[in-house]
């Protein structure tokens, strides 16, 4: 391996290299584009339809808005998580240990840090790909039409790279595909059924909201979807800043795991 793929940094920093990954990974994404955005896109859409005009027809208004309203965020939220996911485990490890793309890419002048960054970039433009689409059809179903949503794909940007830096680590210590089985079980899961992507977070018990308030999700949710219902949200500044310190925390760990795994 490359002398210039290790790194004595703290927090891994990319260099301009990293592009060059990024443009690599496009031109293989473009290849089976169709199927790929397909597989992020419709598994919430499908939640977002089906529930929110079969279900929302049987309920009343949650916190004064129509079901499908209320719905339409955490659809968002999760195409962005599903996206981010499924890139940063499956995708990566692939590249990682079956395609050994990083191997060929750590001997060129190339470091670690900007494979791994290149990684989490290109898993949370997946993450802002999936919740766009989900946000187009909410405008196409006329489900919600305020200036605000222009605001959500710049906040996708942040819960997508949020979402991707922690599903690195897992793949950081994956050595097989079934590894990611416990990921999705013990982490994606409960973040898409108790952070309030189907039903408002305050039904649940004082103390498990008050846990799944530290989920990534959580903070996600309450930042789009009030942009959802036309507002601005409140406390948007101590939300971001959850999203972001948790984020550094993941790249950090990330990095530290990878380098006692490829580096020694």
């Amino acid at each position: 391996m490359s002398a210039t793929a290790v790194s004595t940094r703290a927090w891994p920093l990319p260099s301009g290299r990293v592009w060059a990954i990024l443009r690599r990974h496009f031109l293989v994404w473009r290849k089976t584009a169709a199927t790929t955005v397909l597989g992020d896109v419709l598994d919430p859409m499908v939640v977002l339809l089906a529930l929110g005009y079969g279900l929302g027809k049987l309920l009343p208004a949650i916190e004064g808005v129509p079901y499908i309203t209320f719905l339409a965020a955490g659809s968002i939220c999760m195409g962005a998580l599903y996206g981010a996911s499924f890139e940063a485990t499956y995708g990566a490890f692939s590249r990682l240990q079956v395609q050994r793309t990083w191997e060929g890419m750590l001997n060129t002048p190339l470091t670690l840090d900007d494979v791994l960054w290149s990684e989490v970039l290109w898993a949370t433009a997946k993450a802002v790909k999936s919740g766009v689409a989900i946000l187009l059809v909410v405008i196409l179903f006329d489900i919600a039409r305020t200036p605000t949503l222009a605001w959500i794909p710049l906040v996708l940007l942040l819960v997508g790279f949020t979402f991707s830096s922690l599903a690195i680590i897992i793949t950081a210590w994956a050595r097989g595909y079934d590894f990611f089985m416990y990921y999705f079980t013990l982490g994606v899961t409960p973040m898409v059924f108790l952070s309030g992507v189907f039903f408002p977070v305050s039904q649940l018990p004082a103390v498990l909201v008050a846990v799944i308030g530290w989920f990534p999700m959580a903070p996600a949710i309450q930042l789009i979807r009030p942009l959802v219902l036309g507002q601005m949200p409140a406390d948007a500044g101590w939300l971001l800043l959850q999203l972001a310190v948790t984020a550094a925390l993941a790249m950090w760990l990330a990095a530290v795991v990878l380098r006692r795994r490829l580096l020694r």
